[in-house]
Formats: C-alpha cells, structure tokens, sequence
C-alpha cells in the first residue's frame, strides 16, 4: 500500500474536488423538479465516486501488487550477472534502486534525479523521500545531457520516470544520448502508462499526464535505437525493451 498512499497524497486535491463536485450534484439533484434532470446529475454524481474509487484500485493494482517495481519479468531479457554498468533514472521518487542494489550487489549503479520534473515542488514529495529515502549516491541530470562516457553503460532503466520530460524534443536528445552511452547491445527498459482507453476509462483526465504509444515511438525513432518489445506489465502499464544494434 505504500506507493497507493502516495498517489493518494500527490492526488488529495483533485479527489476532494471531485468529491464535492459530486455532492453537490447530489445536493443539487433534490432541488429541481425534472425528472431526467434528476436522474442526470444523481448518475453523474454516482460516476465521479466510481471514478475516483477506481483510479484508486488501478494505482494499487499496478504500484502496489504487479511486478512493475521487482522486475521479475524481465528474465531472459537480463541476465544481471553480466552486467556491470547500469544507469536508473527516475523523477524524485525513486522506490526501486534499493532493491536493486540489494538483489545486485555486483552492479555498478549510478541513480539518476531528472532534473526540473514536475514532482520536485509538489507537497507530498517530502514525504515520498521519507518512505523511499534518496540513494546517497544519487545524482541530477538533465535529460538531454547524460554525464557519461561513449558506449559504458550496459543498460539504463527508466520505471515511470520519462514521461516527465514533458518537452518532446528533450526526450529526443535523451534518447539520441542514451544510445551515445550504451554499450553495443546495451539496453533501455522503459515502464510506463500509455494515454490509451484503458486509463482514460480507469484514470479520466489524468491519462493526459501519459504519453501516447505514437509519441514514445517518435520520440525514440530518431536516435536510431530499436524497440524489440513492447510488453504488458499490467492492464495499465507497458515496458518498452529498446536497444542500441549499432557500433
């Protein structure tokens, strides 16, 4: 439940919003004598409450119970005894470098802070990094600019962190400099919700806080960099498994 609180925290406003819109609708369904109106704003209260219960049951689902944080099904695509260099990005909320490091004491590491994301000023971040202290060896990058050497990563890891460079030609760059540092073979696994009708049906508006399946292959095809997979984790989030053929 730890991550389902936190979208609770990050979210409160919205869902108190949406609460009293639909009390109001409710209120407002006893003072008018139409009956099609009535039954109107009673099911458009009714909807509001699913939506806001199911928004909540889907973050549970996929932060909380799916493998969208362990990994696991990435066997077979990563043999972790054989890597050396990884690089973890993610956007001041980072649930996932401990494991790793846990799991993977060989691994050289570098975690990554996406410098100027939208979660860095928000009033439940202070919170966030209690429950998921930051690595003591976390640094900050611009997206466009990765401080590492040509071809010495041999992976880079990015779980619900990319779609907060909101500026389509940083991802770009980002890309066009993951495949500079990239080992040939290396890869990028990327896990992320898409804006597709199953979150615009569990998550209303909020879909467009997510990128679109056309957008992510835009912003990928320039760098030259190969989407080889692009797998379910949950019904409401997918990894993308990219990488560099070239030299």
């Amino acid at each position: 439940m730890k991550i389902t609180k936190l979208v609770l925290l990050f979210n409160y406003k919205k869902i108190l919003l949406g609460c009293v819109v639909a009390i109001l609708l409710l209120i407002l369904s006893f003072q008018i004598d139409s009956d099609n109106l009535k039954f109107f704003l009673r099911g458009f209260s009714v909807l509001i409450i699913l939506n806001i219960i199911a928004s909540l049951v889907a973050s549970y689902i996929l932060y909380d119970k799916s493998d969208l944080y362990e990994l696991n099904d990435l066997k077979g695509i990563i043999d972790w005894d054989k890597i050396e260099n990884a690089v973890l990005i993610h956007a001041s909320f980072d649930p996932l470098s401990q494991r790793l490091e846990e799991k993977y004491p060989q691994l050289n590491l570098t975690v990554c802070d996406i410098y100027g994301n939208r979660h860095e000023h928000e009033s439940g971040i202070e919170v966030s990094k209690k429950m998921f202290p930051p690595n003591p060896k976390e640094i900050r990058i611009s997206p466009d600019k990765l401080p590492f050497d040509d071809g010495s990563q041999d992976i880079i890891l990015a779980v619900t962190a990319l779609h907060e460079v909101l500026d389509h030609d940083k991802r770009v760059l980002f890309f066009k400099e993951a495949k500079r540092v990239l080992k040939k073979g290396g890869l990028i696994i990327i896990s992320e919700q898409f804006r597709d009708t199953t979150n615009f049906i569990f998550f209303n508006i909020g879909a467009f806080h997510f990128l679109s399946w056309k957008q992510w292959k835009s912003s990928i095809a320039p760098s030259g960099l190969k989407i080889i997979e692009n797998k379910k984790v949950t019904l409401f989030a997918n990894t993308l498994i990219i990488k560099n053929h070239s030299d």
